[in-house]
């Protein structure tokens, strides 16, 4: 009996002895699952300077005992990590004690949010405690921030920053966290200590509180990532499988009151139609951004005449499947600000639709298990379709709680426009169970109107069913998409259509301190029907039925390849529009404009190979290479194609650091391998920290875009036109006209100079200009030159008051 007890006894003492350097916190190692942490409350302030010194650091909590994450979970950490932990009445701290051979630490000066090539800490609070969501807080060894949410959608079983592997759910660092941040290298690491008020956060209205709780160390050097919880990435939920900090009591938020006035002044110039530059300098604008946390969990935010936000230019991307739309991220602060409450299944909330408000509001909460997102804009005039109304959006988000990992919602989208309205109505469910299953459920109608015309109503209807073991994973998805259904306050990238997947992976792991981490095996059978085509029983327009393999080696070293065997039937909906000038065989001379018709199918094989580098100190990259034989959708007939993709980022310094990307893609007939369409588009950017707070960048892209007269497959070589208003023009490439031919090779060059000390506060001046020529790359040797086209400098100013 005495040896009976003498184990728990001992458990104990090592859970609750002397913490750090002899203090009296308790210790929490993950390994042995001491999940569940009750940081001490201490009523004392310290100064965040990355120093863990004094006398509340000796009392705080430690967490310790890591295990490996990524690639491979399941081991202990190779290198040692402390987390210490407390709180005050006012925010939480974290110190960090992270230990390091000597000269492998990769530590730059980076600008916020991109750390990500450093070593980095990260921590996940799940304030609602509800496996499904968390705010995320990271910090390289100088403790320059990264920061985000993540959300449980059923992507993959992880969770992380972009993390070392795909195949995870993803954290979106858009959207920007006060709170502060000191760090410094170390003889044995680094040391860092980290601030979070609690205004910073939303948590529930009780008064005894239990967060989730996790902490990710990323190890470039290595190419690991390490986890305090032993999570595991065999799982439908990677947030699931959080620690706890627990009987957390007299949280003081305070007022929460932010009032964050904008100015912007712009000077805009352009050229006119006989090719004079003339330059408009209107008056600046003022607007700004209120936000209220009317209780923990109860958040009201206001806008009026919301700034631009875009310093940077989107950057530009290669259309693959002119069928497909693409989509850019959202940038701007308010439409960011819990920006995760507004989630849903297939993009049916997009607020980048709302292009220029005039003003807006937004509401989000939560009480118990329901959450409500509610967000009402009114647009700019010229974004009407009749240009005589302001567009109104009103978007409403409502998600409950089922069990520890699942949940339903529901979602309205409207759209008035005058007469023309768009409303959007649905359910859907996100469902786990046992740990590895889960199942995605989503119905959705809508109804447009417009004067003169029918009212259109349309379905959309998914079903995805996932299994994510270890060794056998598998995903069934069924995505419908009904001809008249209409999102116009969301993303809908390619309509009426049904899409099937059925995808199979095998993973195999090597063994402990050989090259082989992990290699996964994937086989998809992808089909994509008409709408109508499905609904009625009819054949796929598109079969795919890809072999896909890749494969992570010791140090971060990933490696891809594939195999597409891939059928694609003639798509009419594309050719609308489209003729052919042939001409009669009995009549010389004469010339018949008849529809284009395709042949009626394209077989393809393609081959695609991919290489990442790990994030080496001073350097990181990736190349991904398609090749084989591919649809050309600009004439409807095989051809051979060539796709590139290339990065390379580079850290000579601690305060420099330059990137760059390279892609191309090329089409080049089957039949006599004459050239149909080419882009190749470089972009290239420099940027020097001069403080943590300043930055300068200079930012070039260049776009050269090739697209031949089109011609008729099957050897007759008969012009293809477009129907304009005024008759047939040639066609090249998808455009309605010829007007790309002054305008195929364009420089977008960019200088910013930012002062970013903390979120919301911030001054930017910057130049951004177009320029054009006629012999690509030519920077001035052939043709006429780079003509600047149009250029515009901008400042912007705004400051945070917290209440």
């Amino acid at each position: 009996m005495p040896g009976t007890l003498l184990l728990p006894l001992l458990a104990h003492a090592l859970a609750t002895g002397p913490g750090p350097d002899g203090g009296t916190g308790t210790v929490h190692n993950g390994r042995a699952r001491q999940l569940d942490v009750r940081p001490p409350r201490i009523e004392a302030s310290v100064t965040v300077d990355g120093v863990l010194d004094e006398p509340a650091w000796r009392q705080a909590s430690l967490l310790t005992g890591f295990s490996r994450y990524a690639p491979v979970d399941g081991l202990p950490a190779d290198d040692s990590t402390e987390v210490l932990v407390w709180y005050s009445p006012t925010a939480i701290h974290f110190g960090i004690r992270a230990f390091a051979e000597p000269g492998t630490v990769s530590a730059t000066l980076a600008d916020r949010d991109r750390i990500f090539t450093d070593d980095y800490v990260g921590i996940f609070l799940s304030t609602y405690d509800d496996g499904r969501q968390a705010t995320a807080f990271a910090v390289n060894p100088l403790g320059v921030q990264g920061d985000g949410v993540v959300v449980e959608r059923g992507a993959g079983g992880g969770g992380g920053f972009g993390g070392l592997q795909t195949g995870r759910e993803p954290t979106d660092i858009s959207p920007d966290f006060v709170f502060q941040s000191k760090g410094r290298l170390t003889d044995a690491g680094f040391e860092v200590e980290i601030r979070i008020p609690f205004e910073s956060l939303r948590y529930q209205p009780t008064e005894t509180q239990s967060w989730g709780i996790n902490v990710l160390r990323v190890v470039q050097s290595r190419g690991y990532e390490y986890s305090w919880v032993p999570a595991r990435r065999a799982a439908a939920s990677y947030i699931g499988q959080f620690g706890h900090l627990q009987q957390l009591t007299a949280l003081h938020r305070g007022l929460v009151l932010d009032l964050n006035p904008v100015v912007t002044a712009r000077s805009v110039g352009t050229r006119d139609g006989d090719g004079a530059f003339g330059r408009t300098t209107g008056p600046a604008e003022l607007g700004g951004n209120v936000r209220w946390g009317i209780t923990n969990d109860v958040t009201l935010n206001g806008t009026v005449n919301p700034d631009f936000a875009e310093v940077e230019s989107d950057a530009g991307q290669i259309v693959y499947d002119p069928r497909q739309a693409l989509f850019f991220a959202e940038r701007r602060p308010f439409f960011l600000d819990g920006i995760e409450q507004f989630s849903v299944p297939n993009q049916l909330i997009y607020t980048r639709r709302i292009a220029d408000p005039l003003a807006a509001v937004k509401l989000t909460g939560r009480r118990g298990a329901t959450s409500v997102a509610l967000l009402s804009a009114v647009d700019d005039e010229a974004l009407s379709l009749g240009g005589d109304h302001r567009p109104v959006y009103n978007l409403l988000r409502v998600q409950r709680d089922l069990g520890r990992a699942s949940r339903a919602g529901l979602v309205y989208t409207d759209r008035a426009d005058g007469d023309h309205t768009n409303r959007v109505l649905g359910a859907d469910a996100r469902l786990v169970w046992r740990s590895i299953y889960s199942a995605q459920l989503q119905s959705v109608v809508s109804r447009t109107t417009a004067p003169g015309a029918d009212a259109l109503t349309g379905m959309l209807h998914n079903v995805t069913l996932r299994r994510a073991g270890r060794t056998l994973g598998a995903r069934y998805a069924l995505n419908v998409v009904g001809d008249d259904f209409r999102a116009q306050s969301g993303f809908i990238g390619r309509g009426d259509n049904a899409h099937a997947t059925l995808d199979h992976s095998y993973t195999v792991y090597g063994r402990e301190g050989s090259w082989l981490q992990s290699a996964r095996f994937d086989v998809v059978l992808d089909g994509l029907w008409k709408y109508r085509a499905f609904v009625e029983g009819g054949d796929m327009l598109e079969k795919k039925l890809h072999f896909n393999n890749n494969v992570t080696l010791r140090g971060g070293w990933q490696l891809g390849g594939s195999v597409l065997v891939e059928t694609f039937k003639y798509d009419p909906d594309l050719f609308r529009g489209v003729f052919v000038a042939r001409p009669r065989a009995e009549a010389p001379g004469v010339v018949d404009t008849v529809p284009f018709v395709g042949r009626p199918s394209i077989d393809n094989l393609d081959y695609v190979l991919s290489l990442t580098t790990p994030n080496f100190r001073r350097f990181s990259g990736s190349v991904q290479y398609i090749g084989g034989r591919d649809e050309n959708f600009y004439e409807w007939t095989p051809a051979y194609i060539d796709i590139l993709s290339t990065s390379l980022a580079w850290r000579p310094t601690e305060q420099l650091r330059a990137s760059a990307t390279y892609d191309w893609q090329r089409y080049r007939r089957a039949r006599d391998n004459s050239l149909v369409a080419e882009t190749r588009l470089p972009r290239v950017r420099v940027e020097y920290q001069v403080t943590r707070s300043i930055f300068v960048r200079a930012v070039a892209q260049y776009v050269a875009d090739y697209a031949d007269d089109l011609r008729e497959s099957g050897g007759s070589d008969a012009p293809l036109l477009r129907q304009t208003a005024g008759g047939f023009v040639r066609a090249r490439g998808f455009s309605t006209a010829d007007r790309r031919a002054t305008h195929e090779n364009e420089l977008r060059p960019e200088l910013l100079f930012s002062y970013l000390p903390s979120p919301g506060t911030v001054l930017y001046a910057g130049y951004g200009s177009t320029l054009v020529e006629d012999e690509p790359f030519g920077f001035g040797r052939g043709g006429r030159g780079l003509v600047r086209q149009n250029d515009g400098i901008f400042v912007k100013m705004s400051y945070l008051f917290r209440l």
